[in-house]
């Protein structure tokens, strides 16, 4: 038997929680969050590898509506994070709504009900007439297929399925990837084992990380005034902000700091060879640009070895590369990140009107109107759903974005005596001619680089070609007019006076 509430959101990270708490400020408390873990935070739970921390300022990693004075450092680690995390849920009274240990197999729509059946693994099923998609995109690690990887005999595991069992101390370790959680891992890990052999297909562009402790001075001064606070989260902003006129608007802007980024490599390593594997050939930002003060000095240990030959084969103990070198070890750490570039399909089966897969519906690459609704699928939400990444700046800017867009939906929703609501096919398809336009002059598409950010096809699935101001006001309020609604018994809601709404503008 079903457990039925209004809404239903999956997922406990920024997203999922942010939710919760935005329900309950409007007076909404008929809301269950399926959780498939034991404990809220998702990436942040997930992601426990040595090292692991933000590669955004605490100030502005962290919801506008509860700013943290007692950050420790300026990029926060791991596990303070998580427990920011854990604060906001119990703190805005969001744990009663958590269903822990609920894995989601499938949500079905059904249209003559109303409503979305949500089944987990273990049998047990959920009914809410709002479903909200909170999952996010780093929740599925992707792990690259290798000949020969079920014959080797020694530990593997991916960052994000850390095995702290397993003992590095004195051992021979292969990580694969040299992705954001590689150039955290490998300096972590490098002074512990007997050999590192890292392979790497594509090396990153690299710049330093302005990274320090908050003094005791500046966490009082945070704490007993709040607006010291919110001055140096403004202008963190605003810098990061700057830097999208080269992503988007004017790519050749990336030259100059394409220059800093090698004079940073030029410093920092001296070995001719070893530089010349760690130079990128694609342009600045073309792909994620990482941070790291301690990543180049790591590959410069004498027990750490850059290969870049590619991998051949596992074999029962060792990793082939495809020069013909065998090389023994005792374990391999997948570096390799996540499934975000082909976005075909979601974290579980999703079936929208006439039982229609999401999967089909996002074949040539996944689609969205403001990454938050899609047609075909009423009553559905994605929080930071396709083309609502960044490559600047902090997500949870978009997060909160999206928060407030779907609570104006539900708020909408209620006061019109909605059944439900299906953005309109010319509005999406609109809506993304525009989108992928613009997209197709930005950094992205023009570096000359294959990124997560894209579909296997090329086509540019992960990223807002925007400013964040402009996400918020587009999403500031949600827009009957762009939707078909239907009122209790599945008829069109002729009668209910839609709002006009604004032009899309430039999209």
């Amino acid at each position: 038997m079903d457990t039925t509430h209004e809404i239903l959101i999956i997922g406990t990270g920024f997203a999922g929680i942010g939710m919760g708490v935005k329900l309950r400020s409007l007076g909404i408390t008929d809301f269950a969050i399926l959780e498939q873990a034991d404990g809220v935070g998702g990436t942040w739970r997930d992601n426990h590898y040595p090292g692991a921390a933000c590669d955004v300022e605490s100030l502005l990693y962290s919801f506008s509506f509860e700013p943290n004075p007692r950050w420790s450092r300026m990029f926060a680690e791991q596990t303070e994070i998580l427990a920011y995390l854990n604060h906001v849920t119990d703190k805005y009274g969001v744990r009663p709504h958590i269903r822990f240990g609920c894995k989601v197999e499938s949500a079905h729509w059904n249209d003559r009900r109303g409503v979305w059946r949500v089944t987990l693994t273990d049998g047990r099923s959920f009914s809410g007439k709002v479903l909200v998609a909170a999952s996010g995109g780093l929740s599925r690690p992707a792990l690259p297929e290798i000949a020969g990887h079920g014959e080797f005999r020694g530990a593997q595991f991916h960052t994000a399925r850390w095995n702290h069992d397993f003992d590095l101390a004195g051992k021979t370790v292969a990580v694969v990837g040299t992705g954001a959680s590689a150039i955290q891992v490998v300096p972590a890990i490098a002074p512990k084992v007997k050999a590192l052999k890292l392979f790497q297909r594509t090396p990153p562009w690299i710049v330093p990380k302005p990274d320090r402790e908050f003094s005791r001075f500046e966490q009082r001064m945070f704490a007993a005034l709040p607006a010291t606070q919110k001055l140096a989260r403004d202008a963190i902003y605003w810098r990061l902000e700057s830097r999208l006129l080269g992503f988007v608007a004017k790519p050749a802007l990336m030259e100059y700091a394409k220059r800093d980024a090698l004079a940073f490599l030029r410093e920092q390593v001296r070995d001719r060879e070893l530089r010349a594997k760690l130079t990128p050939d694609y342009a600045f930002g073309c792909k994620r640009v990482l941070i790291s003060n301690d990543y180049y000095p790591a590959l410069q240990r004498p027990n750490v070895e850059v290969v870049t030959e590619g991998i051949e084969r596992l074999s029962a103990h060792a990793i082939l590369s495809r020069d013909g070198v065998e090389r023994p070890v005792d374990a391999v750490i997948y570096a390799t990140g996540f499934q975000v570039g082909d976005f075909t399909a979601a974290p579980f089966e999703i079936r929208g009107r006439d039982g229609v897969d999401l999967i089909d519906t996002w074949r040539d690459g996944a689609e969205a109107y403001l990454g938050a609704s899609i047609a075909g699928f009423p009553n559905l939400f994605l929080v930071t759903g396709p083309n609502t990444g960044l490559g600047h700046t902090s997500m949870v800017l978009m997060i909160e974005a999206h928060i407030q867009y779907i609570a104006s939906a539900i708020q909408t929703m209620r006061e019109h005596n909605l059944a439900s609501v299906d953005v309109k096919r010319e509005v999406q398809d609109r809506f993304n001619r525009r989108l992928h336009a613009r997209l197709a002059r930005t950094i992205w598409t023009t570096g000359g680089c294959k990124s997560w950010y894209q579909t296997s096809a090329g086509k540019v699935v992960a990223l807002w070609p925007g400013s964040t101001f402009d996400f918020r006001k587009r999403t500031a309020q949600f827009d009957l007019a762009k939707y078909e609604a239907t009122l209790p018994g599945a008829q069109p809601a002729h009668e209910v006076e839609l709002p006009q709404g604004e032009v899309l503008g430039s999209m």
